[in-house]
């Protein structure tokens, strides 16, 4: 599982020229699954994701978590996380969990992050053609994986 972490000061995602999702400060989340995924990682990474300190407290330290600055999330799921393009110019993507491995994954992290962490938590449309608009706050993008493959 692979997980990309932007954060932002807002974000949102259209399908069909239609606003579907949007948030305001918070992490605009890309979120990629592998064919060896279990609920196991998907619930560690959530844990990672919920209280991920990357916004400044009084100091300008980065030292606050969602929770801390009332914090949103968009997550967009992103088969292209397990693009391989190691060898040529057109990415493989034979490690991309299939949609009916991915989609329950997909689902089951958003449902922790807002029913075990209690955070706003939007969304694209698992599988669509989406638009994905978002402000990169900092710049601070973190890439998180697990497991280390």
């Amino acid at each position: 599982m692979r997980v990309v972490v932007q954060r932002c000061s807002r974000a949102a995602v259209r399908v069909d020229g239609q606003t579907i999702g949007e948030i305001g400060k918070g992490f605009m989340l890309l979120v990629g699954f592998c064919h060896e995924d279990t609920p196991a990682e998907v619930e560690f990474l959530a844990k990672k994701v919920a209280w991920m300190r990357v916004f400044e407290d009084a100091e300008g330290k980065m030292n606050l978590s969602l929770a801390d600055v009332s914090g949103e999330i968009l997550s967009i799921s992103q088969f292209t996380l397990y693009g391989d393009a190691r060898k040529g110019n057109r990415p493989s993507f034979i490690r991309a969990a299939r949609p009916d491995v991915a989609e329950p994954l997909y689902d089951l992290f958003n449902n922790i992050l807002r029913e075990q962490y209690g955070l706003h938590v939007a969304t694209g449309i698992f599988g669509a053609d989406m638009k994905v608009d978002f402000v990169n706050d900092g710049p601070v993008t973190i890439l998180l994986e697990w497991p280390e493959r």
